[in-house]
């Protein structure tokens, strides 16, 4: 199995610490509420913290289909996060699992700088499919940008 690392950072208006609150400890009520396209958050083994794995449940296509989000670590002093996945319709054929890496710091004007550390952990040598990975990468910044839109229209 080769692992395969790629960094991102963006920025937000919304404060690190009310970001990361949103994105971990409240994003099982906020994310159904913010984003049409998701019906459901259930722990379906573990009690919220690290090991704990959620079926997350949505509509893509007129289709219900779901994915299993891993929790690795939190972090709340650092304000940092990491969860994988681990199964169901966002992990390619390809990838055992994808690790994302987490860690929100201060930004300009009270905002926050979002660095994101991702692990494709794919079950052969060949590199991840690079047009899964642009599509990967669009579905996350538009749910980022959406749960932002949120925060601040609740704000």
């Amino acid at each position: 199995m080769a692992v395969f690392t790629f960094e991102d950072e963006t920025t937000s208006p919304v404060a690190p610490a009310t970001l990361y609150k949103a994105l971990v400890k409240d994003a099982d009520n906020i994310v159904p509420k913010a984003v049409d396209s998701f019906k459901s958050v259930e722990i379906v083994e573990g009690n919220g913290g690290p090991g704990t794995i959620k079926k997350i449940s949505f509509l893509e296509d007129g289709e219900t289909k779901f994915v299993l989000h891993k929790i690795e670590a939190i972090d709340e002093a650092n304000l940092g996060y990491s969860y994988s996945i681990v199964g169901g319709a966002a992990l390619p054929d390809t990838a055992e699992k994808i690790t994302i890496d987490t860690k929100l710091s201060d930004g300009s004007n009270g905002g926050s700088v979002v660095k994101l550390s991702i692990k494709y952990h794919n079950k052969g040598d060949a590199p991840p499919n690079e047009d899964e990975l642009k599509a990967g990468k669009a579905k996350s910044d538009a749910l980022f940008k959406v749960i932002e839109a949120y925060l601040l229209a609740n704000a």
